[in-house]
């Protein structure tokens, strides 16, 4: 009753939690893309509409105002119509007639595939991967065919306990299916309620999970609140597969039982006999004959501790992987941004569809920062373009690198993004490098990464070109030979803008943004003043503009985040009336990343801890569903001069094989995969070392022996506790 309890418990919560996280993912896709579930482009009549909705799966038919009028619809009409069916698993069926019945062309039909696919409907052309469902199945069938492996064991140890009974009914007259049926039905009526039970409880520890997601992600951005929801055809379906599980459970052990003949099962359970003796020189060292007693009383049960050990050493290897992965990334994480950027962003904030020099805030939005405490606020926007860079001007250390670059004749053509800096934040840049200030050129970013001798870690950079050239030229995006501009757009070549900037200096200091540039691209820095006189001459231009912000560095070291919350209130008080503008802080990001990285640590814990209770449990079976076999062993061990002490150690000793197997086979596994990943990504290993999760192993490891020594300890006693006379009549 306890094991199916447990069964109906864990496949409730499972059930629930991935409902809960199905109908969150529909609610996405409806979000982002309309609950729409087919498309119709064209333009139909009266008579027509009429027709349309009239047919006989549509539910409704609305008009598109929004994708109306709009590329690529006009093609084949001006109205986009969003269907709504009845019945959605035959809408392919349906489009199909509708096709043939207006006359439609296959680009005038288009199908919501992700909506679909998450009501699992699978429309022809579709061939996007679809792994979400899948998954949350596979991992059910994985749960209940774990729970089958602990759950036979204990209906095992009750059916073998009335071995001899059962043989009685058959010396009777009994048939094999009757005893079968029988056993099946005594399970069935014991596990019924404690099935309903655990599906209920199920239902609230689903709840409880959900609120748990709720509070860890309610930072994040770009996503909605989880709302908890159940439906009755969840509880059916968690009832049916707690019940399916119990019984294919109660069957392995009904169906072996059966097959006994009369005299076999009255003589009763036979004692596994070891064929091998095993012998355990380290163990007998250090522990003496008692070890060697364990570990043969454990070959001799290795089928029955199989699931045990199976389990115990995938949770604990999984448990420590994982938690390992998640410290390798975040370390990755803080060199690669927060550590990377934390002198360099506390707020930004992106001003959708605003071109840099409509900006007419940014004096105004300076002077507000500064009385809110900041000491530096840089607008800027971003732009691509190519430059030429004749061999002549290629710097000596850079020219091992020229094969990474395209060449047309005796000149490297490569990319060149333009990085527009507002006038105040262009000046700050030029007393940063040491350049006199002048708002009449362009500062070139002359760095270029040396792959050969560094690695992407850990990089360092050689001069680009030689900077002598008081002048450079930049094409408009054009790459000069395939006619694609840096963002992949086809361009006419004889339409290509050409621009000649004076430059005012060459500089390995990168402005102080928060931006990543590509390794061989040469990026010019360009104040909004000239980037106003050019006129457009440059086309591939993002359509919005960023503006960083450095709060005062006495703050900086205390990362307080209202502050920075109070600095994006500034923006958007002087852009949000124009402008979309979209803002984050440094110091909110760290929070809502360290969130994450708990909370993908407790569903991970959650899941290992899931295979641990599966290991620990068939530990208990195996303790207390054995106790006839350990009390005729433990009688002739009493029998020849052992003490009670003695099989306590004998114990120990199991406790400790069972419990530190998975440790020894785990631990070598785990550095193994450390080294690895960390030479894979080029970290020091010894940085992992010193970060290493060590509490959180040692806490799952001591839950492991604590748990195995409990079972242990309830068994033992049961078994100690008997006088030798009636221990000795076991060995009969």
């Amino acid at each position: 009753m306890i094991s199916a309890h447990i069964a109906a418990l864990l496949l409730s919560v499972l059930c629930s939690f991935f409902y809960n996280l199905w109908v969150y993912d529909v609610e996405s896709v409806i979000r982002e893309e309309g609950d729409w579930q087919a498309r119709v482009i064209g333009n139909f009549d009266d008579e027509e509409l009429k027709l349309l909705c009239g047919f006989a799966n549509i539910k409704s038919v609305a008009v598109n105002q929004e994708l109306s009028f709009a590329e690529p619809y006009m093609t084949y009409g001006n109205k986009v119509y969003d269907l709504y069916f009845h019945n959605p698993r035959t809408i392919y069926e349906d489009m199909t007639l509708l096709s043939e019945k207006f006359g439609l062309h296959e680009e005038q039909i288009a199908y919501h595939y992700e909506l679909l696919a998450m009501y699992f409907i699978r429309i022809p052309g579709d061939e996007a991967p679809r792994m979400v469902m899948p998954l949350y199945f596979t991992v059910l069938m994985f749960v209940c065919f774990s729970l089958i492996l602990v759950i036979h064991n204990a209906f095992a140890v009750s059916m073998n306990a009335r071995v001899h009974q059962l043989g009685v009914l058959s010396g009777i007259g009994a048939t094999p299916k009757q005893i079968r049926a029988c056993l099946l039905q005594e399970a069935g009526i014991l596990c019924m309620l404690p099935l309903a039970v655990g599906s209920l409880l199920g239902i609230a520890l689903g709840y409880g999970m959900m609120r748990m997601m709720e509070n860890f992600a309610v930072q994040m951005t770009g996503r909605h609140s989880i709302t908890f929801c159940y439906h009755p055809m969840i509880f059916l379906l968690t009832f049916l597969l707690s019940a399916l599980t119990v019984l294919v459970s109660a069957w392995i052990p009904a169906r072996k039982l059966a097959k006994l003949t009369p005299l076999e099962a009255i003589r009763g359970a036979q004692e596994p006999v070891l064929r091998h003796k095993r012998h355990s020189p380290v163990l007998s060292f250090f522990f003496g004959v008692e070890a060697e007693l364990a570990v043969n009383a454990l070959k001799a049960q290795k089928k029955s501790l199989r699931t045990s050990t199976l389990s115990l050493t995938l949770s604990f290897l999984g448990f420590t992987v994982v938690l390992s992965f998640l410290t390798l990334s975040v370390i990755s994480t803080q060199y690669t941004y927060f550590a990377k950027y934390q002198d360099v962003w506390d707020v930004m904030a992106t001003v959708k569809e605003a071109k840099i020099e409509e900006l007419d805030m940014i004096g105004a939005l300076r002077e507000a920062e500064e009385a809110q405490g900041a000491f530096s606020c840089v607008a800027y926007q971003k732009a691509y373009a190519m430059t030429e860079i004749p061999e002549a001007q290629m710097s000596r250390k850079a020219e091992s690198l020229a094969s990474a670059l395209d060449t047309s004749g005796s000149a490297y053509f490569v990319e060149a993004p333009i990085i527009i800096l507002d006038d105040a934040g262009f000046l700050e840049y030029c007393g940063q490098i040491g350049a006199a200030p002048s708002l009449d050129g362009v500062v070139i970013l002359n760095r270029i990464w040396d792959s050969i001798n560094s690695n992407f870690r850990y990089r360092e950079y050689i001069p680009y070109v030689k900077g002598d050239s008081a002048f450079t030229v930049l094409h408009s995006g054009m790459d000069g030979q395939s006619g694609e501009t840096a963002t992949g757009q086809e361009t006419d070549s004889e339409e290509t803008n050409t621009t000649k900037l004076p430059v005012l200096a060459y500089t390995d200091m990168p402005p102080i943004l928060r931006e990543e540039y590509d390794d061989y691209a040469l990026v010019h820095i360009v104040p909004l003043s000239l980037w106003k006189n050019m006129k457009g001459q440059i086309t591939d231009v993002e359509p919005d503009t960023f503006i960083r912000v450095l709060a005062g560095r006495a703050d900086k070291d205390e990362a307080v985040a209202e502050k920075l919350q109070k600095l994006e209130s500034v923006i958007v008080q002087c852009t949000g009336q124009r402008y979309e503008t979209e803002t984050e802080n440094r110091v909110q990001e760290k929070i809502t990343n360290d969130r994450l990285i708990l909370g993908y640590k407790i569903v991970v814990g959650t899941l290992c801890a899931l295979l641990a209770v599966i290991g620990i449990a068939n530990v208990f079976s195996y303790t207390m569903g054995f106790m006839r076999q350990r009390k005729k062993e433990l009688a002739r061990y009493l029998s020849v001069g052992m003490t009670p002490a003695q099989i306590k150690k004998m114990f120990c000793i199991e406790i400790m094989v069972i419990a530190g197997r998975p440790v020894l086979i785990t631990l070598p596994l785990t550095v193994l995969f450390v080294e690895l990943s960390a030479r894979a990504s080029y970290l020091n290993p010894m940085e992992f070392w010193q970060a290493a999760p060590i509490v959180p192993m040692l806490v799952f490891i001591v839950a492991v022996f604590g748990f195995v020594m409990f079972a242990y300890y309830i068994g033992g006693k049961r078994v100690l506790k008997e006088n030798l006379a009636k221990m000795l009549r076991y060995t009969m």
